[in-house]
């Protein structure tokens, strides 16, 4: 008898902490529960798995280095974070060591792929990740509010948008609305400055993910300011929304939005961003233009994209051995087992 296929997926991240990390396994995982037994994990327990994907070369490499060395010829795929490519592949010796383990890599925007060592690139793919649709329904007339979704910490870059907040003018139309838990409390403590001193910007904090995701659908826009990124989830949820990006100009984003989007501003430019946001505001072409070009791309950024590719990866790392199951996304439970 044939044991059904077992998969752990680790995510250095809970469910509790509302990151990407978390919500990209949580997908993957009923993706790949009509197939498989599917463990998400915070770490590999040593029990039993025909393949372990791993989200985080860095904060997974424990994981990755103890599977590989006990079943060294069983299927190991890295999903690289913006973290792992744009920093820690150039300091960080145990992230380096976690591609040389995998026999499948995976990276969730197509620049993404030029950020890795050549001898990697034979074994990686881009898997562009989804989410479901929620259209708009805008708020308060008279006012245009712009959302920025992203936990405080250096990273996400919040201070550039605290400075562009302070250079609207003081009559300005726009609303800024800021979601995030303050990872760093120095940030935290900014944004509750800005938020005193400027009644345009105001910070909620941390939000479960639906309740972001309402404000992303009801705002005119999503500003992104992150100064790295595998692929923001956000930003597919704004475009799955029909609601146009203002973006940094980073790999992470370009990967997403095309080098050819008229959004984007220069990392940390908080004039720049301050214009981008006025000009958002005050030319309805101009804002249009950038609906148009997001609009463009939705189709890429659907689950059933998504869980193709996904059961894709599975396919190659097994092998053509017993996948019979149906191809249903929808599955009534997931094993989550989350070692400490």
């Amino acid at each position: 008898m044939v044991h059904p296929l077992r998969v752990c997926i680790v995510t250095p991240a809970l469910a509790a902490a509302n990151n990407g990390n978390w919500h990209t396994a949580s997908r993957w995982g009923r993706f790949l529960a009509p197939r498989a037994e599917v463990r998400l994990q915070l770490a590999w327990d040593g029990e039993p798995a025909d393949a372990l994907i791993a989200l985080h070369a860095r904060r997974s490499a424990d994981s990755i280095e103890r599977f590989h060395a006990l079943h060294p010829q069983r299927p190991l795929a890295v999903v690289m974070t913006g973290t792992d490519l744009y920093r820690d592949l150039q300091t960080d010796a145990r992230a380096r060591h976690a591609l040389e383990c995998a026999s499948h890599v995976v990276v969730l925007q197509a620049e993404a792929l030029k950020a890795l060592p050549a001898a990697v690139r034979g074994r990686a793919r881009c898997i562009v990740q989804s989410a479901a649709r929620l259209r708009r329904s805008d708020g308060a007339r008279g006012h245009l509010t712009m959302t920025a979704v992203g936990h405080l910490r250096d990273e996400k870059d919040p201070l550039t948008l605290l400075a562009a907040v302070r250079l609207l003018p003081a009559r300005t139309p726009i609303r800024v609305v800021h979601i995030g838990r303050p990872l760093d409390p120095a940030l935290g403590e900014a944004a509750t400055r800005t938020m005193q001193a400027c009644p345009h910007y105001r910070w909620l904090g941390g939000l479960e993910a639906p309740a972001a995701r309402r404000w992303i659908a009801r705002s005119r826009a999503l500003v992104h300011m992150s100064r790295m990124e595998g692929g923001a989830n956000v930003v597919i949820e704004a475009v799955r929304s029909g609601v146009p990006v203002l973006a940094s100009r980073i790999d992470g984003n370009v990967g997403l939005l095309g080098a050819d989007y008229g959004g984007y501003f220069p990392v940390g430019d908080a004039a720049a961003l301050a214009a981008l946001m006025q000009r958002f505001a005050a030319e309805p072409a101009f804002a249009a233009g950038l609906a148009a070009q997001c609009a463009a791309r939705e189709a890429d950024f659907a689950p059933a994209v998504e869980a193709g590719r996904v059961r894709a990866l599975l396919d190659d790392m097994l092998g053509p051995r017993d996948l019979r199951a149906t191809d249903t996304i929808d599955h009534p439970k997931i094993r989550r087992r989350l070692a400490p």
